[in-house]
Formats: structure tokens, sequence, C-alpha cells
């Protein structure tokens, strides 16, 4: 596994570890055994996790995660630890890195900030722009479905254009903060945002991200 990808992936385990089988998550309404069996899921059964993206597999999707989420959570933790089997194509480091970075790194807060007493994490500069990097492919995409036009802005003034369009919203904050945002996570993203007020009431509510 590649560096950034096999340290979120740890991180996500480790906190869910802490967090126990019953705690509650940003992700949906989804606890974190919910959580771990999705993670576990989406590694060990591509036929399943197909349902993420396809909706006439979202039933099928459902069963095999509650047949994951019925596992001792303990388990469910190493299957985590451990990484996907051989036969998956998230073992490939390639791929491990450009399908997991983000995806690990988003459902850690996912666990870190459903707590209540959460504290920001620090992030290096090399991962800060790793992340960075991501959001400025994958902006588009992200904020396909604002009302408003979106623009993400670095602190040092870099931008990304989520979505075109009038008025606009202008997003400051740290890579970090700024992929919560993105990832539908707005409410507990750090972030400053300028624009018309109705505007930046639009974008706080709109379903930014992708498919879980």
């Amino acid at each position: 596994m590649s560096t950034h990808a096999k340290r979120e992936r740890l991180l996500l385990a480790d906190l869910l570890e802490s967090a126990g089988p019953g705690a509650p998550t940003l992700c949906q309404d989804w606890t974190t055994r919910d959580l771990a069996a999705h993670v576990v899921m989406r590694e060990r059964r591509a036929d399943a996790a197909a349902g993420i993206l396809f909706k006439p597999l979202a039933s099928r999707m459902e069963r095999v995660m509650a047949e994951f989420a019925a596992k001792p959570y303990e388990e469910l933790i190493q299957l985590i630890r451990s990484g996907p089997p051989r036969s998956s194509p998230f073992a490939l480091k390639q791929i491990d890195e450009a399908a997991n970075t983000v995806e690990f790194f988003v459902h850690a807060e996912d666990v870190r900030r459903a707590q209540p007493d959460w504290t920001p994490r620090e992030i290096d500069t090399v991962f800060a722009d790793v992340l960075w990097a991501r959001l400025e492919r994958g902006a588009r995409l992200l904020g396909r479905k604002a009302s408003v036009g979106l623009v993400v802005r670095r602190p040092d003034g870099r931008t990304a254009v989520a979505r075109r369009g009038t008025p606009v919203v202008t997003v400051t904050g740290e890579p970090g903060e700024l992929t919560l945002f993105l990832f539908g996570r707005q409410r507990v993203a750090r972030v400053e945002m300028e624009g018309d007020k109705e505007a930046i009431a639009r974008v706080q509510d709109a379903p930014l991200g992708l498919p879980t």
C-alpha cells in the first residue's frame, strides 16, 4: 500500500476502535459499525460495492453490508487494518493511492468530528498538497449539485472552480477543510465563506460530494 493511503487507513482503524461500535458518525445516519462494514465491503466485495454508483444494485449492496455489520466489531477493524485481499483491485498500490487516500481521510473525520470533544487535526504540508491536487482535479464533480457558483480557495490564494454560475460563493480554508466541505461535510468544515447571504445558505445545504 502507498504511504498516504496506508497512513489514513490505520488512522481510520484507530479512530473506529477508540470510538466503539455504536458511536455516531457524520456519514448519513451510520454508526461506527456501519461505517466499518461499508469500508470492508467496498474493498472485499466489488460485486456489492457497485451499488454505490448503480442504484439497481443498491439492495444487494445493503444486504452484503448488513452481513459484514453482523460480524464482531473487532474483526471488522482488523480487516480494515490488514487491507484488501490480493484479489481486490485496491491491493494495487496505484489504485489504493488513487481511491483510498481521500476516502479514508474523509471517513476518519466522519468519526472524529461526530464526537463532542473533537479537535482539528494537524496536516503536514506534503499531505495538504496531495489533498489540494485531488480537489483541483475533482472540484467540478464534487460541486456539481451546488445551485450557485462555487469557488474554493487556499489561504495562499490558489483557487479551484467547483461550479460555474452566479452568484458566486468563495470558500476559503486549508485543503483538508476544503476537502470535507466539498464532500458534503459543510457544517463541520472550518472555512470562511464570502458571497451573498442567501447564496451562502444554499451552498451550506447543497448535496455536495460523491455517492457514499
